[in-house]
This record gives structure tokens, sequence and C-alpha cells, in this order.
């Protein structure tokens, strides 16, 4: 019977191309008329907006066996980003594998595998499903006293800096894509404002002329433990890059590779130019006006909110089958990848972590496609396996971020391949 892949973005095309490889009988649905996913620009599920770029560096997100060209830059835009995975799905013809223009509208356990109902009518079972939905689609909106009487809006819905023009504007958030869209409206806008509420690291795209990641992706025999390696490169990026408080942000609380870092150094030059005036965190709204948490009062024309997004699976009416974690959220599944129960479901691409890259996603879907092989050819593996599944669905995710799916990228590219290797 056949696999489903929900979504062909970068890890639902990885898992076409795992199955593919690996002689399981596979075929993808995707709602779009075509593959991309998050970088399909100006697809209704899509957050990249007209300035978007990689935040590491290409050499380091391609996928292990289809690099992308020499001749492009370090940290291509959206444009070369959706071409380069068109080609990548043509080269290992994946295209004939994806059903488009079609959504997965329910998915119920039937028997051993399952069924899915998609927005054509048309029914079919599989037996078993990878899901790579992605989990940047829902906007998590902040619940805000008052009303506002000026434009509001989450990030998701953001395209092109001419909303800005000549307005008052503030941006609420401080993640990768809060910095950029900061950076985009100081260009465009009469007056920028900044709300941030914690802290975070900043660290360049290049050093000595070079991407500044790639260091981090030489092979190693032995990988530092995060929290020393954090030691070590901390005081090295605030005398590089400097200390956020010093441009009146706050002291990041966690450590460097605890959480996502900002990739993003233009942002601080335009504080320190005095482009952007930073603010609290939001109180209330008063029609056109923004009451911050120190009682400081702004008339705004326009809230961006980059506040992040829910993970949501809206085909699954009962998300147990995910081990799915009220606290964070989200389900906790080994590896970010198995639920302890062994029913046939897969998650690919749900995690965070800058420097997993599509290798990584690659590395879950090869690991997938080598258990399903196993429980054929090798099920005392396979059984050790499952196993450790449940094991490891049973720890905590203490220091892995909201929602629980933040990874250490050195070790867990080792731990995908390890995983891989003990499956024969």
């Amino acid at each position: 019977m056949t696999y489903l892949v929900i979504g062909a973005g970068p890890a639902g095309l990885a898992a076409l191309n795992s199955f593919k490889q690996a002689g399981l009988p596979v075929e993808a649905v995707e709602r779009h008329a075509d593959i991309g996913g998050q970088w399909l620009y100006g697809a209704e599920s899509s957050a990249v907006y007209a300035s978007t770029h990689l935040i590491s560096s290409k050499r380091t997100t391609a996928f292990a066996d289809f690099p992308m060209p020499e001749d492009w830059p370090a940290y291509p835009g959206h444009a070369q980003v959706l071409e380069y995975l068109r080609d990548y799905a043509t080269h290992f013809g994946l295209y004939p594998l994806i059903r488009f223009n079609t959504s997965l509208q329910n998915l119920v356990r039937q028997g051993d595998g399952w069924r899915a109902t998609f927005s054509d009518g048309s029914v079919k079972d599989y037996a078993g499903v990878v899901i790579a939905n992605g989990h940047l689609t829902d906007p998590l909106l902040p619940q805000i006293p008052g009303s506002f009487s000026g434009r509001l809006m989450h990030a998701k819905d953001y395209k092109t800096a001419d909303i800005f023009e000549g307005k008052t504007v503030l941006v609420v958030g401080m993640g990768n894509t809060g910095c950029d869209i900061v950076v985009d409206a100081i260009h465009r806008a009469a007056r920028v404002l900044w709300s941030v509420r914690g802290g975070n690291h900043f660290v360049p795209k290049f050093l000595a002329g070079k991407p500044a990641d790639e260091g981090n992706h030489k092979p190693k025999r032995f990988i530092l433990p995060k929290g020393l390696r954090a030691m070590l490169h901390e005081p090295l990026l605030r005398l590089l890059v400097g200390p956020p408080e010093r441009f009146g942000l706050p002291r990041p609380k966690h450590r460097l590779y605890d959480r996502t870092p900002i990739v993003n150094s233009l942002v601080l030059q335009h504080l320190g130019q005095g482009d952007v005036d930073l603010r609290k965190p939001i109180r209330e709204f008063r029609g056109d006006t923004v009451v911050f948490a120190d009682g400081r009062e702004d008339k705004v024309d326009l809230v961006l909110l980059a506040t992040g997004y829910r993970i949501t699976f809206p085909f699954l009416a009962d998300l147990s089958t995910l081990n799915w974690q009220a606290a964070n959220q989200a389900p906790r599944l080994f590896l970010n990848i198995f639920p302890p129960q062994d029913n046939g479901l897969f998650v690919a691409g749900l995690l965070e972590g800058a420097g997993v890259g599509w290798a990584g996603r690659a590395l879950q879907t090869d690991l997938i496609a080598a258990y399903l092989k196993a429980r054929e050819r090798n099920p005392a593996a396979a059984e050790a396996f499952r196993r450790r599944v449940v094991e490891g669905c049973m720890q905590g995710t203490q220091d892995r971020g909201e929602h629980g799916i933040f990874v250490d990228f050195l070790q867990y590219k080792r731990d995908l391949q390890a995983a891989i290797a003990s499956l024969g």
C-alpha cells in the first residue's frame, strides 16, 4: 500500500525522495499549484516577504546531494530558493508523485493505516502518512486589551514595504522576521517604533568575508556540549557584534545555542544610528494610541505583529495520535519525528534550530524510510528502535524552546545518523 506525504515544501520533497530511493510506494498532496511550501512567494500559506533571504548560508541550507550553484550568492533570496527547490524536484523526478491544487481535509485511522479525504471529494487509504505541512502558516495573535483604529496586521500578511510609506509604524516582536521588517520599514516609514519583550543573541552573516555559519558545519570527530560551545562563542560574539544591551535591547536570558539567534546586524546598525525607537511590550490600545508597559504612549498608524505561529494539524481531529502536549501547544515526538504509538504517523520538518538545513530534514525522512524498511527486513532492529521511541517521548522538553521543538543542530544530525545506522 502507498504512503502519503502532506505538503511539497522542503521537508515534503525530502520525504518523497527518501521513500523513492528506498523503493517505498509514495505520493504527495499539495494544496497549491507548485512545490516550495513557504518559499512559494504569494501563496496563501506563505509567510515569505519580498526582502526574504536565507538566514543560513547556501552550503549549510542545501540538500547534501544537490548543492546550490557556485555562482549564487552566499545567502540567496526567495526567488532563487524557489528555483532551487524546483530544480531539486525535477532532478529527482518528484513532480509526477505530487497531486497539486488539492488539500487534505480529514485523516482518520482505518485498520492498520489511514484513510484520507481530500478537497476534491476523493478518498484513499494509505499504509502511513508523513506530515510535512509546516508550522509557519497559522499566525499567533497576542490578546491585547482595547481596540486599535489604525491598521493591525500579522507578519504572515506582510509582503512589500510600500505599506509603510509616510506612516508611523510599530513592529512587535524580536525574531528574525521582526528584525527584517524593522529594517524594511526604516527606509519607507516616517517613524519606526519597535516593541520587544525578551532578548536574543545576534550573529553576523559574514566573518572575514565568508559565511559565518560554515565553520560550525566542518566535519568533527567530537562535538563539544552546547553549553560549553556557548561559553566559548558568546564572548566572541559580544566582541564582534557588540552586546545587545549596548543598543538598548534586553540582555538575553538564554544561552546562545538554546534558541535560534538573530542573523541580522543591520538592525543593530539602525538602532545605533537612531533610525528606530525601542518600546516596551504593549499594555493596551486606545484608538490610534498604543500604551506600553512603562506607561509611555505613541500615536501609531500601523501595527505589525511579528509574534510567531501556532502549530496546527487541521486534518487531524484527534491530536493525541501525535502525543499532543497542551502545555507546549505542540506534539512531543522522538527526534521530532515519531509519536510513542506505532500508528503509521510521522512528522518531518517540525523543528526549530538554525543549522539543521534541508540536509537535516532529509536525514529525518531517510530515518522514517529506514524504519519502515526495517519493519519488513529487520524486525528485531525495528522493535529495538520502537523501544527507544517510547522512552524518548517520555523525556521532558527543557531547554527546547517555547514549543519544545528546538534542537541543537550538531547533535541532532549525529543522532539522526546514528538512528539510521541502527536500523541497518
